[in-house]
């Protein structure tokens, strides 16, 4: 049964024959274009006259890409940020621990100079935290009875006498600093000699029971005389800062300034003396009591 129009309709080249024609005729362009290159400038010109719509469909795909890199970098910018800081804390820190470390290794130096200066062994010990009485003035050292210490022995840092252990205990024991009111210590003027006892009054020193027109000024230092037994001569105590003549006073009212870094203190030196000792006489002393022994026999 035949389903094709009626012969009424039938205009032109039958469909079979036009795609056998344009088939044939696209191979004979492919051959010609293969041999002899002619359609290179048809070419050309196409693309030309396509190359703005071509750019037109491809700006959605730049754009989704330029979105995605942006995101992209910019997630890799927030990391490396907080690698950057990271590293400049760390950093930061390595710097402080080695400027504190090396802060620590000077005064360590000083104080081991400082010992060395002393006629009596002497032995390292670290501050471990300051005592909150609010009446007095008090260090915890981490050295006791274990490692020699003693009531009574005197400590020093690397500029000079901070005090006097106190109280001692198995591990641990604690020092009273010089200023506080009841320690008292033996000194000697450096420019004249001039001996004398220097009190704490809580806050700083006070050289007391001198008359007042004695030759002290302001300026003076003040160090350990040694007769006491207990402190080793010449150990830094303070610098006269201060001194009031009243006419109507017996004695002058004569003030110092520590010379230790009291409340600074990370190490100190316990100097390694035997309180119960006598302190030493003068031979003239000496010669004296033996005479009195030898009149009594």
């Amino acid at each position: 049964m035949d389903h094709g129009p009626p012969p009424l309709f039938n205009q032109g080249v039958s469909a079979r024959a036009r795609l056998a024609f344009f088939s044939f005729l696209a191979i004979a362009l492919i051959i010609v274009d293969a041999r002899v290159q002619a359609l290179d400038a048809v070419r050309t010109g196409v693309g030309v006259v396509l190359y703005p719509a071509q750019r037109l469909l491809l700006v959605p795909r730049d754009a989704a890409s330029a979105v995605g890199e942006y995101f992209v970098t910019m997630r890799q910018l927030v990391d490396e940020n907080q690698r950057l800081r990271r590293e400049a804390v760390e950093q930061s820190l390595r710097v402080q621990q080695a400027a504190a470390l090396e802060a620590e290794n000077a005064r360590l130096r000083r104080l081991l100079g400082a010992g060395s200066s002393a006629a009596a062994p002497s032995l390292l010990a670290r501050v471990l935290y300051e005592s909150r009485d609010a009446f007095s003035r008090k260090l915890v050292l981490d050295q006791g009875l274990h490692a020699g210490v003693r009531a009574g022995q005197p400590a020093i840092d690397e500029r000079g006498v901070v005090g006097q252990v106190t109280r001692v205990f198995p591990s641990t024991s604690e020092l009273t600093l010089l200023t506080d009111r009841d320690q008292s210590i033996a000194v000697q003027l450096t420019r004249n000699g001039l001996r004398g006892v220097v009190f704490g009054d809580g806050r700083g020193l006070e050289l007391r029971y001198m008359a007042v027109n004695v030759d002290v000024q302001e300026g003076d230092q003040a160090v350990t005389s040694g007769i006491d037994g207990l402190y080793p001569p010449g150990l830094a105590v303070g610098t006269v800062t201060s001194v009031q003549r009243a006419d109507n006073e017996r004695f002058a009212r004569i003030a110092l300034q520590p010379a230790a870094g009291l409340g600074e203190h990370i190490h100190l030196l316990v100097i390694a003396v035997d309180p119960q000792a006598q302190p030493p006489r003068p031979a003239a002393e000496e010669r004296r009591a033996d005479e009195r022994r030898g009149a009594r026999r």
